[in-house]
């Protein structure tokens, strides 16, 4: 099993909730988790790890986008079919402009469910 390092931001409520899906999904314990909004060491500018999603795998270099999504997803039993998808060119080229999008959005998302986690 290939060891995955990611990397998230984990004073982002929507970055929360899907980080602990993923740990949830994550039955082999596959996965390293490193909360960058912490004092956890990272391998670049912090500011630069929280404005994308990052990953590598075991001995392999630093990804960011929809190739970090692929390459948890890879060490993941039910979703290692769309990470292994993602290898194909065409694959990740859609994946990545798909999440191009969702940064768009994304501080919209984190505001509302800050809100509804603050009526909660």
């Amino acid at each position: 099993m290939n060891r995955v390092t990611v990397w998230h931001d984990g004073d982002c409520p929507l970055c929360r909730r899907e980080i602990a899906l993923m740990r949830r999904l994550d039955i082999h314990g596959a996965i390293e988790f490193v909360d960058a909004a912490g004092a956890a060491t990272c391998p670049l500018d912090r500011a630069e790890m929280l404005a994308r999603f990052h990953a590598r795998e075991a001995g392999g270099p630093l990804l960011s986008g929809a190739a970090a999504f692929a390459a948890m997803w890879r060490a993941i039993p039910v979703l290692r079919p769309l990470g292994e998808a993602a290898r194909s060119r065409l694959v990740l080229s859609l994946l990545e402009r798909l999440y191009l999008r969702f940064l768009r959005v994304r501080p919209h998302l984190q505001r509302w469910l800050s809100r509804r986690e603050a009526r909660a």
